[in-house]
């Protein structure tokens, strides 16, 4: 929350419990293998995860025809899990039709 913050989102928190979170992915199109611990709605796109704020802009930017972006899991180094061993990890597109494709590595 305060990487978004840090770069100019106004954030809205909802604290719901496991089963509420894991409807609220389902209903969203959030497949499976793309899950993190993370949900959000920012113009329509589902952001899941911790997905960098300048990725977010990109497509916000872009506008591609995806659900959303998500980076599954919490890998070191991204947003909100800073450390000393960063580890490259991918941030995903989803679509509509269960396609999911690599948007940028870092």
């Amino acid at each position: 929350m305060g990487h978004l913050q840090d770069n100019g989102y106004t954030v809205e928190t909802k604290l719901v419990g496991d089963m509420d979170l894991a409807a609220i992915k389902t209903e969203h199109g959030v497949p499976g293998e793309l899950q993190g611990c993370h949900t959000a709605i920012v113009e329509g796109y589902v952001i899941e995860g911790h997905v960098p704020a300048d990725l977010m802009a990109r497509l916000l930017d872009e506008r591609p025809d995806v659900i959303g972006l998500a980076v599954p899991g919490m890998p070191a180094g991204s947003p909100g899990m800073e450390g000393p061993n960063p580890e490259p990890y991918n941030v995903m597109t989803f679509d509509s039709q269960g396609r999911v494709a690599v948007y940028a590595h870092r």
